[in-house]
């Protein structure tokens, strides 16, 4: 440490770090005093930093919420994290998020050193997204008020509108979030329904908390769940494809969407539901490995008709 403000610098840093520390942990780590620490903290509380002590056996010092954000620091691996987050902040269909992302890099930018700064400005000019089939953009409120319920384990009440803009109102238990091909979802038990049902967060027009607890399946994953709900929507035909690869090359060159992989010994079964059968040929033809198509047998004339059209191009007639 080269200065008194650097060490008061410090201490802001391991407070920002931990939920709390010791006088004597961070004397230690400061390799001062205890009075010249406590000096540190008055000046800190001078500057408007909500750091308080708690006196006792296991007094700690701990930042505490303020009006305002204190002055953070970071390093620059948290810098880089915090820049790349940004930017899919700026493009996953927060309505309120593309500006305030947009702020946030700003002012990261006009306090880093001019090297790193430098480097990030080109990371964000550079860096795109393929993030094209994002959906409707949603209030940030949605979002943050739907998390709140789901991480306090709240009831809440819906007011939501179907694809066909019919307005229902329910009470929902929801257990997670996910984000899934372009659209936010909150995922768990509809009391009108009866059932575990999915609800895009950017068709509800209201979400008003409740007083109701309630108690989470255990290890319950949203995006699993979400993803076996979207594959299995009823649509015109049932596929199911044997795939002659491992599970991580199947996930390679598919995407999640499509269906459930499920193992089965060295290959994997591929579950769907697909109303074109041509789009679907289509996507098995370019895979790098062999498969066979176990249902339906339309399927294996879809997958014709795509052979017979490719060798017309390659012949050029």
């Amino acid at each position: 440490m080269t200065s008194p403000t650097t060490r008061v610098l410090a201490v802001l840093e391991l407070l920002q770090s931990h939920d709390a520390l010791s006088g004597n942990a961070l004397a230690q780590r400061l390799e001062v005093d205890g009075r010249t620490l406590r000096r540190y903290i008055s000046k800190l509380q001078e500057l408007g930093i909500p750091v308080v002590s708690e006196r006792g056996r296991y007094g700690a010092y701990r930042l505490t919420p303020g009006s305002k954000l204190p002055p953070m620091m970071f390093t620059d691996t948290e810098a880089v994290a915090l820049s790349v987050g940004l930017l899919f902040a700026k493009q996953l269909g927060l309505a309120a998020t593309g500006s305030g992302a947009q702020s946030a890099q700003a002012k990261l930018e006009r306090v880093m050193p001019k090297g790193l700064g430098a480097k990030l400005r080109a990371l964000g000019e550079t860096v795109k997204l393929d993030l094209s089939h994002a959906g409707a953009a949603i209030p940030s409120e949605a979002l943050l008020d739907m998390s709140a319920a789901a991480h306090g384990r709240q009831r809440v009440r819906l007011q939501y509108g179907s694809a066909r803009d019919e307005m229902t109102e329910r009470e929902f238990d929801c257990y997670g979030l996910a984000w899934r091909g372009g659209s936010w979802y909150g995922v768990g038990y509809c009391h009108l329904r009866h059932d575990l049902r999915s609800f895009r967060l950017d068709r509800i027009k209201s979400i008003a908390p409740l007083k109701t607890i309630f108690a989470p399946p255990e290890d319950f994953d949203a995006v699993r769940h979400l993803a076996l709900g979207l594959a299995s929507l009823p649509r015109a035909h049932a596929i199911s494809v044997r795939l002659k690869t491992d599970m991580a090359t199947a996930r390679a060159e598919l995407f999640e969407a499509i269906g459930l992989f499920h193992p089965a010994g060295d290959e994997v079964i591929l579950y769907s539901q697909a109303d074109d059968l041509a789009w679907y040929a289509r996507q098995l033809a370019r895979l790098s490995f062999d498969f066979e198509v176990m249902a339906p047998a339309e399927l294996r004339q879809a997958l014709r008709d795509c052979a017979t059209r490719l060798h017309r191009q390659a012949d050029g007639s």
